[in-house]
Formats: C-alpha cells, structure tokens, sequence
C-alpha cells in the first residue's frame, strides 16, 4: 500500500498529461476490452433534447466524445442558456449535482489504497468522535453502496407537505450555510432505516459522511483535498468546489427551478450555497471536464486515478428498485441495448446533469438541462442516453428511466407525470 500512496500523485499526474497533449484516455488496462463504438444517432439525441424543453426546460444539450482512434466530439445543443435568450452553449460552467459523489468516490478508494481506511469496517472508526452514535457499525462500503441505512437529510430541507417547492428553496436552501456534521446530525435524529446491507436506498448524507471521513483521516478541509488530488492533477480548470459561495464564476448556464404550479414562471435558482448537498452534491463543472475526469477514472491503475482493483470495486455493482440501474461504490450502472455504461447522475436545483461513460473509457456522453423539479424533463435526458451510445436502432429506444428530487436522486418506475 505504501507504494501505491507514493506513487499515485504521479500516476494522476500522467494521466493529466497524456490528456493534455493528445485529448484521449491514457492506456487501458490489459484486461478492459475495447470495441468499436456505434456511431451515435444525434438525430435520436436531438428529439430527447427536444422533449425536455417541450418538458419546460429553457434549453438542453448533449456533448459525445470518443477517445482512442476516432478522436471526435459531437455536440448537440437546443433552447437558451438563460430566459433573456442566450442559445444553449455546452462548454459552460454548470451545479453537477450528484455527479459530486463520483468525485467523493475517487478520493475515498484513493485513501484505501493508502491504507488510511478500510471499506469493510465500521465507518464510525474513520469520523470524528459521536459523529456516528455508538452501535451504528455499517461499514463505509455499505454507505457507498447506499446501503447502509442512512436517512436521506435533504428530506428535511425540501418542500414538506403542502409547501410549494420554490418556498422550501428561499426558506432552507438558498442562503442557508450548514456544517456537514449538521447535516449527519438531522438525519441521525431520525434513527437507523434498516439493518445495513439488507437493502438499496438512495441517501445523500451517506456521501456527505465519506466527505467527513477524507476531512478526518487528511486533517484537511474537503475542498482542498478535491483540488490537491484531483481537480490540479488533472487540469481540471473549469471544475470548482466553493461552498458557501453562492456565485458560478465565469461563463456559466442559469438554473431554474420548477414551480409545482407549472402555471407559475420558472425561478431563477443559480445562486446558492451548495452547503446542504455539501461532498454528495456541491461540485460545479463543465461537459468537458467531466469527460475528462471520466476517462481518467476508467484508465485503472495504467495512469488513471485509482488503480484497477479500486475501479472494480466500484463497478461492482448491486441491483436498485428500477430495471436496468445498478449501483457501487459512487458510481451508476446502466444496462442500455448495446451494453452497460458506468458514471452518475445528478440534480440540483435549476440543473440536470446525466454523465456517463462506457467500461473502457472510449465514449463519454454528458447530457444537460437546465431546469429542475421536473420528471418529463429527466426522462427527456435519459432517452438521450440510448441514442448517444447505441445508436439507431431499429425498434423505439428502451425506456431506462432515474427519476430524482432535487438534490435527493431517487431510482423510480417510468411515470407518466412526474412531481417529486
């Protein structure tokens, strides 16, 4: 272990490198087998982009990179960046949302490398002391897993009954600055779920909890690590970590959130601490730095940023109550018609963001809308997926559904009409 602790600085380091210099994954693994990619059917692409803005999404785009000999990005944008008329432009900045947990993974099996913890005991012995109360031993890849137990917090912090979903947004959310432990505090007060390990279910304080650890075990604020071992190495300029700074600096898309009575106009959303999601929600990025963290990860130990026995343990993947959705260790599996794809998801208010990859890093397709609290509008994106990776097929596109609560993904059945 101690080996892989000294050398991974430059592993990341090659890897940043070799992206830099050529834009393509650094070498694959022996053992991941590369294929050649469907050419994507943008067309297909462009009527699911098209669907959520006639969703209510002011515009959407989906950006497809390939790696390796077809060196080619393909970008499909539509609608406006914001409500005074911009176009669309996929190569601004954007709140990710749950995709911060892919982040969050990556630092966790990094620190195992080192052996600074060990995933399959209790992750109490790995925060600071009463953060976990006596008894609760679910180990820290149950809660990766989402399967630890763990009462979602942001339960707390979304609309409650019959409290409209802009109202909750202004009270508990916008302005609002929390402390992590805070945050494991409210949902400690609502007692262990179930049994660890029993069953699948969706929490964001279980990665809330894996950003206190790598807090603990560095004696470093979260943001610092994130940037020290991941957002530096890679180059990842246009990737940013400011909680409780409420701005997107730069050029960026504006968020809007969905009121519940869709009569009433959108609600300009993109200002907001980030303090409630915190490590499980706060990252904010772009298309193109999310490919590249993609490919990165999918390199293993041959210059990626976690070596191969990490990245499978993170793709070992378990079932969720939706058909074709798996998940591990920070990372969502989908079964699609020409094969699996690996990445996340993610909702925060005033954004939608699906990032996916295939398992050999050769196509990564990120899909955007820029609307929230709106089920029409992520299924409108997930029936992107289907037509980026597989392309034309000869029957309708399979009907892979992750419908989510804004900053609370949430694996449901397809539904007709969606409000959550």
């Amino acid at each position: 272990m101690a080996k892989t602790s000294l050398l991974r600085p430059f592993a990341v380091a090659a890897a940043a490198a070799v992206l830099a210099a050529t834009g393509t994954v650094p070498a694959l693994a022996a053992d991941r087998d590369t294929t050649a990619l469907p050419v994507p059917d943008t067309a297909g692409v462009l009527s699911a982009l098209q669907a959520t803005m006639g969703a209510g999404a002011p515009g959407a785009f989906a950006v497809i990179r390939d790696h390796g000999g077809d060196e080619r990005t393909r970008s499909v944008s539509v609608g406006r960046a914001d409500l005074d008329g911009t176009p669309m432009n996929s190569s601004w900045r954007f709140r990710v949302g749950s995709n911060s947990k892919m982040f969050a993974a990556v630092l966790v099996m990094q620190l195992a490398e080192e052996g600074r913890i060990d995933l399959d005991k209790p992750l109490r012995d790995y925060l600071p002391a009463g953060t976990l109360p006596a008894g609760w031993d679910m180990t820290g890849r149950q809660v990766m897993e989402h399967r630890a137990g763990v009462y979602d917090h942001t339960n707390d912090l979304l609309e409650q009954p019959g409290e409209e979903t802009t109202s909750a947004f202004e009270a508990r959310i916008r302005t609002k600055v929390y402390n992590p432990a805070d945050l494991v505090a409210m949902s400690v007060r609502h007692g262990q779920q179930y049994t660890p390990g029993t069953r699948y279910s969706y929490s964001n304080t279980d990665f809330v909890l894996m950003g206190l650890a790598v807090e603990h075990l560095t004696g470093r604020p979260y943001p610092d690590v994130l940037r020290d071992r991941i957002l530096e190495p890679l180059g990842l300029d246009r990737t940013s970590f400011v909680v409780p700074d409420q701005r997107i600096e730069g050029r960026h898309i504006t968020g809007y959130l969905t009121n519940d009575d869709r009569t009433k106009p959108l609600l300009d959303s993109t200002e907001q601490t980030g303090s409630w999601v915190w490590s499980a929600g706060a990252v904010i990025s772009s298309a193109e730095d999310l490919d590249r963290f993609l490919t990165a990860l999918m390199a293993g130990g041959n210059g990626g940023l976690v070596s191969d026995a990490s990245l499978k343990q993170m793709e070992a993947v378990l079932p969720t109550p939706t058909a074709r959705i798996s998940y591990g260790l920070g990372l969502r599996r989908i079964s699609l018609s020409c094969g699996d794809v690996y990445g996340h998801g993610g909702i925060v208010q005033g954004y939608q963001t699906q990032s996916f990859t295939t398992p050999d890093g050769q196509r990564s397709v990120v899909v955007f809308a820029n609307a929230s609290n709106n089920g029409a509008v992520t299924q409108g994106l997930m029936n992107a997926l289907e037509p980026a990776f597989c392309g034309k097929k000869p029957a309708a596109a399979p009907r892979t559904a992750l419908v989510q609560q804004d900053g609370a993904d949430r694996d449901l059945p397809v539904v007709e009409d969606t409000r959550i």
